[in-house]
């Protein structure tokens, strides 16, 4: 059965609470993907602006994968980046290029963006080696670190 990916928008909230339950179990994850969902109203608001990007892969009708990237206005220049935030396929799905499908359709929306590059993070555990084997082939592996900045203490304004 052929996959076809599509691009999520406002009205499509219930793809993307199946593409969110999809990303639960992939990651094995379910509380973090479930546990409190946004409602409708969030949900339009965040796939009708033009800062997040989600793509579900569909199979009659079913979410088998997705991802879910935001598109990082520059300073520096007119030109923006696009960040792959979560990218998943489920287990009984995977090794059909699925995820590469994923990728090579942001990249065309990238390039409706005036975007220059995407670009995504991996965990170096044994747990992402089919990730980075994916990425690999497809970009440049650079060395970087990445922190998390705690909010905790910080009064609401």
């Amino acid at each position: 059965m052929p996959v076809s990916i599509r691009r999520l928008t406002s009205g499509d909230i219930a793809l993307m609470e199946a593409l969110s339950t999809a990303f639960g179990e992939a990651f094995n994850d379910m509380p973090t993907y479930t546990g409190d969902r946004p409602g409708e109203d969030y949900l339009r608001a965040l796939l009708g602006g033009d800062s997040f990007i989600a793509l579900a892969a569909l199979k009659d009708d079913a979410v088998v994968g997705g991802l879910a990237a935001y598109e990082l206005r520059k300073f520096e220049q007119e030109r923006s980046e696009i960040y792959i935030y979560d990218l998943a396929v489920s287990a009984g799905h995977r090794r059909e290029g699925i995820a590469t499908s994923l990728i090579e359709e942001l990249k065309k929306v990238a390039v409706e963006r005036g975007a220059y590059v995407l670009f995504v993070q991996a965990d170096k555990g044994a747990e992402d080696a089919p990730a980075i084997a994916l990425y690999s082939k497809l970009g440049k592996k650079e060395d970087v670190f990445h922190f998390d900045i705690e909010l905790e203490g910080i009064e609401d304004h």
